[in-house]
């Protein structure tokens, strides 16, 4: 892979898997990830594709819209004609790595036990209800 493009960002279409006419089977999303702050802030929209086997499975379950997403690949760029004639582009993730992050959406979270392959999900953080609870004795321990 000669370039790598990772980032953080929001699904915003349902994942869908097709065939291709091979038989090999072809994910495909969008992703929305925000560049910029304040008034200059803008979202790009980024159609990421994972093929092969990885595809198969049951990870287009988890993949819904408004689903916290890593995703790293290698990113191209292409032109198409609009259908009102005009040439926009696209940006194209070919995805090696995609990660939930953040909440479970519903379905997932009736499936707590299905971990899909391909899909590392992030550990969630353990929170200390007070800092009353801690033990200060412990904090004095650390030898540096």
């Amino acid at each position: 892979m000669s370039n790598v493009f990772s980032f953080t960002g929001t699904v915003g279409r349902d994942a869908e898997v097709r065939y291709a006419p091979s038989g090999m089977a072809v994910l495909s999303f969008t992703v929305a990830n925000n560049i910029g702050f304040g008034d200059k802030q803008q979202t790009l929209w980024i159609q990421v594709t994972l093929f092969g086997k990885r595809a198969e499975g049951q990870l287009q379950n988890y993949l819904k819209k408004g689903q916290q997403v890593f995703v790293s690949g290698e990113l191209t760029q292409r032109e198409y004609l609009a259908k009102d004639g005009t040439t926009k582009t696209s940006l194209d993730l070919n995805a090696n790595i995609i990660d939930l992050v953040g909440k479970r959406t519903k379905l997932a979270s009736r499936k707590q036990n299905y971990q899909p392959s391909g899909v590392r999900e992030q550990a969630p953080a353990r929170q200390v209800a007070s800092h009353d609870n801690i033990d200060v004795r412990m904090m004095t321990d650390i030898p540096f």
